[in-house]
């Protein structure tokens, strides 16, 4: 029996059985455990074929638990995706995350950096060096999946780049970043204006979420026995990293955050960075 779900920007599509477990198996899931919650969640699909129609954030949401019941840190991994999502509504912790995943490939990285161009000066969101080049990147954060980054985005971030090139930055080239997708239109001007794209999806092969799982680059947003209010304040102390909460353990206790809780916290985030 085929199902239709409901999307984060309103439209239609089939529900895909393969993709869920590909999805689930890629986060770690053995095939059996896959196979046991694509069909938890075929049954509620069944239960809604008659009502209203479920959405693939609920669908999601039961995958999570569901898995979140047999291994925590597997949950983490599959929830990655919106875990970057809870970086909103401020752009300074995704700024400070690309950052860290560009450090992590041997880039100098520099963010919220005032640069002079040709007819005015730039905030730039993050600044790299590698090998003698120079890149001006542009975070351009969404705190929803239904967003996309769209031509004007391309646009700007391409004019920019001009200006700067024109102040004497004449090899520095341009990245546009974003946690979610890229409109084609978007897509096809950047292409044609050889302005480099970062997606969770684009450019295949080293997409964002590709290059998060290499690095094992994990955002503290990602532990689920962390709390919302929790994860906030974590974020305004400037502890983006799983890997930072491993290392400055004390931020816990002034959270108020100790005893088992804690323990179950830190050993969440070791399984998390060790994966």
């Amino acid at each position: 029996m085929s199902f239709i779900v409901a999307k984060a920007d309103g439209k239609t599509e089939p529900f895909e059985a393969g993709k869920l477990t590909h999805s689930l198996v890629k986060a770690g899931a053995q095939a059996d455990v896959a196979r046991g919650i694509v069909e938890h969640i075929e049954k509620e699909l069944a239960e809604h074929a008659h009502g209203q129609m479920m959405t693939t954030h609920e669908i999601y949401a039961h995958a999570f638990q569901e898995l979140r019941s047999v291994h925590r840190p597997l949950a983490a991994r599959y929830s990655l995706k919106r875990a970057v999502l809870d970086f909103g509504p401020s752009g300074f912790p995704f700024e400070e995350y690309i950052a860290d995943l560009f450090r992590h490939e041997g880039y100098e990285a520099k963010t919220d950096q005032i640069i002079k161009g040709g007819c005015v000066e730039h905030e730039v969101d993050v600044v790299l060096t590698k090998d003698g080049v120079t890149t001006f990147v542009e975070a351009k954060f969404h705190n929803s999946l239904a967003y996309k980054s769209d031509l004007k985005v391309a646009l700007y971030v391409k004019a920019r780049i001009d200006d700067l090139r024109a102040a004497g930055h004449t090899t520095a080239t341009g990245l546009l970043v974003t946690n979610t997708k890229f409109t084609d239109v978007a897509v096809q001007y950047a292409e044609c204006q050889l302005l480099a794209l970062l997606s969770w999806d684009y450019p295949q092969g080293s997409t964002l979420h590709e290059r998060i799982e290499r690095a094992k680059l994990y955002p503290i947003t990602a532990i689920t026995s962390l709390s919302r209010r929790e994860k906030t304040a974590l974020l305004q102390a400037k502890i983006v990293l799983c890997s930072q909460l491993l290392t400055q353990t004390d931020i816990l206790g002034t959270l108020g955050i100790a005893g088992h809780k804690a323990e179950v916290i830190l050993e969440e985030a070791g399984a998390l960075c060790s994966s």
